[in-house]
């Protein structure tokens, strides 16, 4: 599939995410900052995820409606 790669960074950046939200619950004089960063991330992964979504939809011929 040639969006594989992009769903992979999905993933990928999901898991910083995730990540980041670890280090806010160790780091509370970060909390708000990292928190705010891991945000950030993952709306970018779920950004790239409807990317992908609409990409695939519109390879296969479907119109998207109004």
């Amino acid at each position: 599939m040639r969006f594989q790669p992009i769903l992979n960074e999905v993933d990928r950046l999901n898991d910083v995410s995730t990540r980041l939200d670890g280090l806010a619950d160790e780091h509370p004089t970060a909390t708000e900052e990292l928190l705010t960063i891991s945000g950030n991330v993952r709306s970018l992964a779920t950004l790239l995820a409807v990317l992908v979504a609409t990409k695939l939809r519109a390879g296969r011929g479907s119109q998207p409606s109004d």
